[in-house]
């Protein structure tokens, strides 16, 4: 099977597609072929022609070296900035269940590794009858948790990580991201402490932090890493 990650968040607005991007570009700088899906997004845009445009899909496409075409990344998109299925709904459509599961099998085909990045965090609805979860567990890829540095980010890294041990048997967590979605200096004391207390209290490593708008604090083998 193509090895991959699955990239999830502690929450929205975390900054997962940023950090998809950083890791599509590290694995590209080290000559591998990447392959990035993003089962479905809303909150999408219109283009003049009446078809809709995906912000995040076209960042992780153009990251990756724009392999195929945007809608291999994304092939379902929906308007209104809700949970997947409720955006669908909102259109008079339905999510499809079935592509949620095997759009991923053009990268299975055509890369040395996926990145796939979910919506939310892993206990988001993306379907009537799934969480983000349930496609992390059903691709077997080792996630890597995206978290935001900020007040409160300790409890919301806990709880996605006991989360993800206690889902089904348990998905495997490569390792956690600290991602500063706000500059330093901002009025938030907790930005200095957070990532070593995270690193102290968290099993899986905290593997690289970014610092605001910046790139990966580490080079990371991600194909020797997703191997262990």
């Amino acid at each position: 099977m193509t090895p991959g990650i699955f990239v999830t968040g502690t929450d929205t607005e975390v900054g997962k597609t940023y950090v998809s991007a950083l890791i599509a570009r590290q694995l590209m700088q080290q000559g591998v072929q990447v392959g990035v899906y993003k089962p479905a997004a809303s909150g999408c845009l219109e283009n003049d022609d009446g078809t809709l445009f995906s912000e995040d899909a076209d960042t992780l496409w153009n990251a990756a070296g724009k392999p195929a075409t945007v809608n291999h990344v994304c092939p379902q998109m929906f308007r209104a900035p809700l949970a997947p299925h409720i955006s669908a709904k909102a259109e008079g459509k339905e999510i499809n269940r079935n592509l949620l599961a095997h759009g991923i099998e053009y990268w299975q085909e055509n890369s040395d590794f996926i990145i796939v990045e979910g919506a939310g965090g892993l206990m988001s609805p993306i379907s009537d009858d799934d969480f983000v979860a349930d496609l992390a567990y059903e691709f077997g890829f080792p996630l890597i948790v995206v978290v935001a540095n900020k007040l409160g980010c300790i409890n919301h890294t806990l709880q996605t990580l006991i989360t993800a041990a206690s889902y089904e048997d348990g998905i495997p967590i490569a390792g956690i991201i600290i991602n500063n979605v706000n500059p330093q200096g901002a009025n938030d004391q907790s930005l200095v402490t957070n990532p070593a207390e995270i690193e102290r209290v968290s099993i899986p490593p905290v593997l690289a932090t970014v610092d605001f708008e910046q790139g990966l604090s580490k080079e990371i083998d991600w194909l020797d890493l997703v191997q262990l």
